[in-house]
């Protein structure tokens, strides 16, 4: 673990603790408590997203590189349970996810160009998502506040769709291949280019992948099938917890959370900054701060229950690949 992420790691623990303290440690986890066994069911509901994400994945692939869905469901399995626990947060998923492909035969190559395709496209979903929720909270204003909100929303939408657009545009002009000769400019180490025929290999998978544009389409609606379905996890945390919302109401918190998780993504799990974004938005559904901890932590033991295994099974996978490669 690199020094930059201990930083992050403890300002975030710090951050997790005092915004339990601040509500009271007994009373958060009272009300926890009322889901018992149910978090079970909440971990088993959740296997819908990701089965989404997985087919957000799954549809990129040419016919003669596919991998089963069932393939691209551990290996989407693996990527969020590494971004969820892993020091590396958000940056080593994608990482892990193409190592996996690639030990299912995928080409490397093309195992690069569909994580970073459908990465982008998750992102963008996640964008729409988002405006979805900010639209739901503007259309529940009163008219002279829709009319105060209106600006704020458009400004919004440009911070949250500009550096989506601006990456995108970026992959298609050559992304791998600027990247590395930026790495060679400010190093000063000429080496770097001799990988440039890899990088411009990299660029070519990404085009080509682009150019596919009913599956690129395809996963872009996976993808945002996906984010709708993780409202049921609110939806179904909310009525257990005994604090029964809309499906509106679910819908807000559960894209205005994610965007306020996925801003923090430097931050390990989000820690701390999942806790304090949901006592932001409590009152948009009129739920105690008590209850809106509770739906934090609920949350993040579901993803104890599902990214626990999901490690063991990739250091179960790794040490299968590594005993088969090895030579004989």
């Amino acid at each position: 673990m690199t020094r930059a992420a201990i930083w992050l790691l403890t300002l975030g623990a710090l951050l997790f603790i005092g915004v339990l303290v601040s509500q009271g440690f007994s009373a958060v986890f009272a009300t926890l408590a009322v889901a018992g066994w149910g978090l079970l069911g909440v971990a088993a509901f959740h296997l819908l997203p990701l089965l989404l994400d997985a087919a957000a994945i799954h549809v990129l692939f040419s016919e003669g590189a596919r991998v089963r869905l069932r393939e691209a469901a551990l290996v989407r399995w693996i990527g969020e349970s590494a971004n969820s626990l892993m020091p590396a947060g958000a940056l080593s998923g994608p990482a892990l996810m193409i190592r996996q492909l690639s030990q299912r035969g995928v080409p490397m190559q093309a195992a690069v160009a569909q994580i970073t395709v459908s990465t982008t496209f998750q992102t963008l979903a996640q964008v729409v998502f988002t405006l979805l929720g900010l639209a739901l909270v503007v259309a529940r204003a009163s008219q002279a506040m829709q009319h105060t909100l209106r600006v704020p929303m458009l400004v919004a939408s440009a911070v949250l769709a500009v550096p989506i657009g601006m990456f995108y545009l970026l992959q298609r002009r050559g992304f791998f291949g600027k990247l590395l000769r930026a790495a060679a400019r400010f190093s000063g180490k000429r080496h770097w280019l001799k990988l440039m025929s890899q990088a411009e290999a990299l660029d070519a998978a990404l085009l080509s992948t682009y150019d596919r544009w009913p599956q690129v389409v395809g996963s872009f609606a996976w993808s945002l099938l996906g984010w709708v379905a993780g409202t049921g996890e609110v939806y179904l945390i909310l009525h257990l917890l005994g604090s029964a919302v809309s499906w509106s109401d679910a819908l807000v918190l559960e894209s205005l959370g994610q965007a306020i998780r996925g801003a923090a993504f430097a931050i390990p799990g989000s820690l701390g900054v999942q806790e304090g974004g949901y006592l932001l938005l409590a009152p948009l559904a009129n739920l105690s701060p008590e209850v809106a901890l509770a739906l934090s932590l609920a949350k993040r033991a579901r993803e104890l229950l599902l990214a626990v295994p999901g490690l063991v099974y990739l250091h179960l996978s790794e040490r299968r690949f590594l005993y088969y490669s090895r030579p004989r």
